[in-house]
């Protein structure tokens, strides 16, 4: 089993009730980091004392501390901790339950698990700490494979990511299908341009056109 953990989480309740999880297992080696600086700090210090972490439970979102941080969410921080110890194991505990985004940490940093936070995420992730320890592919709490296999799913291709910059810049569905002739981009219709945004809206769950422009700016599309 693992011998040396790091819990990241702005919550004290949370903490508490992953490290007694992580106890239960028999690993005594358990630290806590409040934020993703302090976290990163620690596993950075532990590779220079030759004493690693082999497990990194995070969370996605952190609270405002009202101080300068470097790393201020759970994948900025995933993502430079692969960087200096790509071979660390490494376990999402979040509330977050987007499909997209929790597809994405999977397909772009090969993240050992992820656990929604709820009424079963105790016992999924006693049972994903183990699943990581022994390399079993991540077999994803019922939750999330429901998600991940939702019908709305789509591969977002270059010709969304147009769409989206075009509508971003406050273009309209006229200019939006123009600017498509003019480059030769087919579909170029306004109302096959349309029925792309309404599916667009319906897999990132945004409400309206305001809100999708949002949402894939704060996941880094635009």
């Amino acid at each position: 089993m693992f011998k040396k953990v790091l819990i990241t989480d702005d919550l004290d309740i949370v903490c508490d009730t992953v490290q007694t999880v992580v106890r239960q297992l028999s690993i005594d080696d358990i630290h806590l980091a409040a934020y993703c600086d302090d976290a990163y700090l620690k596993i950075k210090k532990s590779l220079i004392e030759k004493k690693p972490f082999d497990l990194l439970i995070t969370d996605l979102s952190f609270k405002d501390n009202f101080q300068k941080n470097n790393i201020n969410n759970g994948e900025d921080l995933i993502a430079s901790v692969k960087k200096i110890q790509p071979s660390l194991k490494i376990i999402v505990f979040s509330v977050e339950d987007k499909s997209y985004r929790i597809r994405s940490l999977f397909e772009k940093y090969a993240i050992d698990g992820y656990i929604i936070k709820g009424r079963d995420s105790i016992p999924n992730l006693s049972t994903t700490i183990v699943q990581a320890f022994s390399n079993i592919k991540p077999v994803m709490p019922i939750e999330i494979e429901k998600l991940l296999k939702e019908q709305q799913l789509i591969e977002i291709e270059d010709y969304d990511i147009f769409i989206l910059k075009l509508m971003a810049k406050g273009n309209t569905l006229g200019e939006i299908s123009a600017a498509f002739k003019s480059k030769k981009i087919q579909p170029s219709s306004p109302s096959s341009i349309e029925k792309r945004i309404t599916k667009l809206k319906v897999y990132f769950k945004a409400v309206n056109n305001v809100q999708l422009i949002a949402t894939t700016k704060d996941l880094g599309l635009l």
